[in-house]
C-alpha cells in the first residue's frame, strides 16, 4: 500500500505518492487537475461540494462557502451551516476527505497514511489542528513536515551534489516562509526559519480587488457595489485571474457590470506592483531577518535559492530577491514540489514505524538479524526492494523550533506596580529534539504556597518579553507548599521532541515538588475530534 504527501494549502491543495519507480507522481482529482481548490461549498446539510466547484459557487452562495481556512488553524471559533457548528479542524477535514477520495480513485487503493504539510512557522495549535482535521478526515497521520523541507526533500532527490546550503522562498496563497536547510549526504537538516502565516498570495488578490472596486465607484458614484456580496466575490475572482496574467502580460483589461451601471479597468504590471510594493516588502523583511539568522549559526552562502508556492511566479518576486540580496533564484516545480517531498518523508515515515526503534541519531538500525527481518517484512508490505528500505531507513530529516517559548514572570517598578514579562527558555531555531538547560526563577512575594507557571508562546515577527507580542498556551500550578520566602528558587526547562510536543518541568528547590505539563493537544478535545470525525461521515462529498 502506497504512503501519501498532501499538500493542504490555504487556497490551493494537492496530492503526491511515490509510483512503482520510485519518482514521486501527483494523484489528479476528479476533474483530473493536479491542484484542488481548498474551498468547501456546503450545498446542504447532506452534501458538501470541494474543490473548483465550490469556488465557483461563492458567487452565488458566498454565505455557504468558505476558503481561507487554513489561516483559521488553532483558533477557537465555530461557522454554522443549515445548523450544524463546524470548526476550522471539521472544515480542512472534509477537504482532506475529498483529495484523499479522489487520491484513492486515481491510485486504484484506499488512502490511509500520511504525511500532511504545514507552514514552517506554524506553532504549537496549528500544528495540532492540522494533525486533528487528517483524524477527523479519517487519516493515519504518521507525521507533519514543514512545507520547506519537503520542498527540499524533492530537491535532494533530483540533486547530485554531495551537500549542498539552500535558501528556501515560499509564498503560497494564504502563508510565507523563508527556510534555511542544509543537505549533507541522506540527511536533511534545517538551519533556521522564520515567516508570517497571514501572509500570501490572497493579499495580493485583495489588493487587485480593492483597486477594481476603487475604479467601479469612480465612474459610478454612488452605486451600492461595495455592498454587495455577489459582486465583491466576482472581484475577489476576477482578481486571481488578473495577478496570475500579469506574471505573463504588461496589462490586463477588466469590464465590470452592477445594477445597470459598467466600468471597465485597465491593470498594468507596473501598477500592480505599486499597489503591492509593501506586502512583497513585508516578505523581503522576513528573508533579511532569515539571512541574520542562518549568519548567527555560520550560514553565510547558499548553493541555491529556491522559489516555491504559486505565487513566486509573479516577476517582481524573483527581481526584488536579485536587487535586494544578489540572488539568482530558481524556480522549482513551484505548485508541486512540496506534495512531492511530502510523499517521499511519508515513505520514509513509513518504513520507520514498521522497523525497530530509531538510533540516538534519528536513523533506524537496519543490520543484524530482527533488522533484516523487519527490513524485508517492510519491503514486502509497502512494495518495495529491500535495498530501498534500507536506504530510506536511513533518511534523517531534522527540524527546528519554529517559534520561541517561555514563562510569564512578574517584576516590580520603582514605583511598586507589577511588570508583567514573557522569559523565554526554549528558543526559535534550535534544533529538534531540543532540551535546553532549565532555567533557574524565583518567587515573586514573601509567604507564597503555590506556584503558578504559564506557558507562553512567541505570536509576533520576532522574539519579545512583551506578552502582547505572544500568546498563552498552557498553564500549571505546583501547589501545597509550605510558606516561602521571596526569592526562593524554582528551576524551569522545556523540551520538545520532532513531532511538537512541549513538555514543561517546573521544580520548587526547597521541597523538589514537581510540575510537569505537556502541551500539544490545544483547541479540540479527544471527545470532539471524535465526535466531528462521526459529523464528517455523514457527508456525500463531491467535487
Amino acid at each position: 500500500m502506497a504512503t501519501y504527501g498532501i499538500d493542504l494549502g490555504t487556497t490551493y491543495s494537492c496530492v503526491a505518492y511515490v509510483d512503482d519507480t520510485g519518482r514521486p507522481a501527483i494523484a489528479k482529482n476528479a476533474v483530473g487537475q493536479e491542484t484542488t481548490p481548498s474551498v468547501v461549498y456546503f450545498e446542504t446539510p447532506d452534501n458538501v461540494v470541494v474543490g473548483q466547484d465550490a469556488k465557483g459557487s461563492a458567487k452565488l452562495f458566498p454565505d455557504q462557502v468558505v476558503s481561507l481556512i487554513k489561516r483559521q488553524m488553532g483558533q477557537s471559533f465555530e461557522l454554522d451551516f443549515h445548523g450544524t457548528a463546524h470548526t476550522p479542524e471539521s472544515i480542512s477535514a472534509l477537504v482532506l476527505k475529498e483529495l484523499a477520495r479522489a487520491a484513492g480513485e486515481h491510485t486504484h487503493e484506499e488512502v490511509r497514511d500520511v504525511v500532511i504539510t504545514v507552514p514552517a512557522y506554524f506553532g504549537v495549535a496549528e500544528r495540532e489542528a492540522t494533525r486533528n482535521a487528517g483524524e477527523i478526515a479519517g487519516l493515519n497521520v504518521l507525521n507533519l513536515i514543514p512545507e520547506p523541507v519537503a520542498a527540499a526533500l524533492h530537491y535532494e532527490a533530483l540533486s547530485s551534489e554531495e551537500s549542498s546550503t539552500i535558501l528556501v522562498y515560499d509564498l503560497g496563497g494564504g502563508t510565507f516562509d523563508t527556510t534555511v536547510i542544509r543537505l549533507e549526504g541522506d540527511d536533511v537538516r534545517v538551519v533556521c526559519t522564520d515567516g508570517d502565516h497571514r501572509l500570501g498570495g490572497a493579499d495580493w488578490d485583495e489588493r487587485i480587488a480593492d483597486h477594481l472596486l476603487e475604479g467601479f465607484l469612480a465612474e459610478n458614484p454612488g452605486s451600492s457595489a461595495a455592498e454587495s456580496e455577489d459582486f465583491l466575490q466576482e472581484l475577489a475572482l476576477a482578481a486571481e485571474d488578473l495577478k496570475k496574467g500579469l506574471s505573463s502580460a504588461q496589462s490586463r483589461r477588466y469590464n465590470m457590470r452592477f445594477d445597470g451601471g459598467t466600468a471597465k479597468v485597465e491593470l498594468t504590471r507596473e501598477t500592480f506592483e505599486t499597489l503591492t510594493e509593501d506586502l512583497l516588502g513585508r516578505t523581503f523583511e522576513i528573508t533579511r531577518r532569515t539571512l541574520d539568522a542562518a549568519a548567527e549559526q555560520g550560514v553565510a552562502a547558499f548553493d541555491d535559492v529556491l522559489l516555491v508556492g504559486g505565487s513566486v511566479r509573479m516577476p517582481a518576486v524573483a527581481e526584488g530577491l536579485r536587487e535586494r540580496f544578489g540572488f539568482a533564484p530558481k524556480l522549482h516545480d513551484p505548485d508541486l514540489a512540496v506534495a512531492k517531498g511530502a510523499a517521499r518523508f511519508a515513505l520514509i515515515e513509513a518504513v520507520k514505524v514498521r522497523l525497530p526503534g530509531e538510533g540516538a541519531d534519528g536513523s533506524v538500525p537496519v543490520t543484524g538479524a530482527e533488522a533484516d527481518r523487519a527490513v524485508e517484512q517492510a519491503a514486502d508490505q509497502l512494495g518495495l526492494d529491500t535495498a530501498k528500505v534500507r536506504k530510506l531507513a536511513g533518511q534523517r530529516v531534522t527540524t527546528v523550533v519554529p517559534r520561541a517559548f517561555g514563562v510569564m514572570t512578574i517584576d516590580f517598578a520603582p514605583d511598586g506596580a507589577e511588570v508583567y514579562a514573557v522569559s523565554h527558555v526554549l528558543r526559535a531555531n534550535t534544533a529538534l529534539p531540543a532540551a535546553p538547560d532549565a532555567e533557574r526563577f524565583v518567587t515573586a512575594f514573601d509567604d507564597q504556597t503555590g506556584i503558578k507557571v504559564e506557558i507562553w508562546e512567541q505570536a509576533g515577527a520576532a522574539e519579545s518579553a512583551d506578552p502582547a507580542d505572544n500568546a498563552k498556551i498552557g498553564e500549571g500550578v505546583i501547589e501545597d507548599l509550605p510558606r516561602l520566602r521571596k526569592g526562593s528558587p524554582i528551576d524551569i526547562g522545556f523540551a520538545m521532541d520532532e513531532l511538537g510536543l512541549l513538555t514543561v518541568r517546573a521544580v520548587e528547590l526547597q521541597t523538589q515538588r514537581e510540575l510537569r505539563i505537556e502541551v500539544r493537544i490545544q483547541g479540540l478535545s479527544e471527545a470532539q475530534v471524535a465526535e466531528a470525525k462521526t459529523a464528517v461521515k455523514r457527508y456525500t462529498l463531491s467535487e
